[in-house]
């Protein structure tokens, strides 16, 4: 699954980049979020494949520190991304006119670095919380990296403020992300119905399934987690849901992607050499 991952991801990140085609808005976020789901798994999988092998089921608490920084700033920059990719979804078809005068290349930046400094702000300021926390004398995880949940378990502290913080956070990072992309695509179903065509009906809905089904996947698992207390928290079920949106979820958007996306699909076989393929 991890090489899967990795060379999904990065195959999509060099058709789109060698491929002057896709030199447009939609791509460059959906580049981006091949890149976040690499550095994603990267930060979590090879931990667990090391475990596997050495059978040695550690980790100091410095890395596991960091572990958490950096899994939770991809989370959230997977958060933040679906929504722009969302807002790019709506303007293309609700504003198709206005289209590059809005979605210009200064202003899809503008949203990612946007999405970057906002996900390192928020991780960061839960890791501070969480290092000044004092920790009971069993330091067994029950999970198969440092995620919040588990940490909180093993807290003697006084963690009020930090779970109240922490639903701050998921209301930000997660509610209102995901109010972003329903009220996209209600927009969007609005103004499908109101074309004539069945075909172009089926068109417009073929490029908005692909982020449909990321979306369902993604915020389905995360929510399972995230937003209940720490005390009602199931190891059984967090283990499970973590699996989904770790590695299976990251495994599969290249597939989900690629395959129901002629111009990427176009573009993969360009950079495997098969041009008879991309003719096809």
């Amino acid at each position: 699954m991890y090489l899967v991952t990795m060379l999904g991801n990065l195959l999509i990140i060099l058709a789109i980049s060698s491929d002057p085609h896709l030199h447009t808005p939609m791509y460059f976020f959906l580049a981006n979020l091949s890149f976040i789901d690499t550095c994603f798994t990267c930060t979590i999988v090879p931990k667990v494949l090391v475990n596997i092998q050495t059978q040695h089921y550690t980790i100091s608490y410095n890395g596991c520190l960091m572990q958490m920084y950096f899994f939770m700033t991809f989370a959230l920059l997977d958060d933040f991304l679906l929504a722009v990719m969302a807002y790019d979804r709506y303007v293309a078809i609700c504003l198709p006119l206005h289209y590059n005068t809005i979605m210009r290349p200064q202003r899809c930046l503008l949203l990612v670095a946007a999405s970057w400094f906002c996900s390192h702000l928020l991780a960061f300021s839960l890791i501070l919380l969480m290092s000044q926390f004092s920790f009971c004398a069993s330091h067994s995880i029950s999970h198969f990296f440092c995620d919040l949940l588990p940490l909180l378990k093993l807290v003697c502290s006084d963690t009020h403020i930090f779970q109240v913080m922490m639903f701050m956070e998921a209301a930000l990072s997660g509610v209102v992300p995901l109010t972003c992309v329903l009220t996209s695509y209600a927009h969007i179903i609005h103004s499908i119905l109101r074309i004539p065509s069945a075909g172009g009906k089926q068109k417009v809905f073929s490029t908005c399934g692909s982020h449909l089904t990321v979306v369902t996947l993604f915020y389905g698992t995360v929510f399972v987690v995230y937003f209940q207390p720490s005390s009602s928290y199931s190891p059984n079920t967090g283990i499970v849901a973590s699996v989904i949106y770790t590695m299976v979820t990251p495994m599969l958007n290249p597939f989900i992607y690629s395959l129901r996306n002629k111009d990427m699909k176009k573009a993969l076989w360009r950079l495997l050499g098969c041009r008879k393929c991309s003719n096809l």
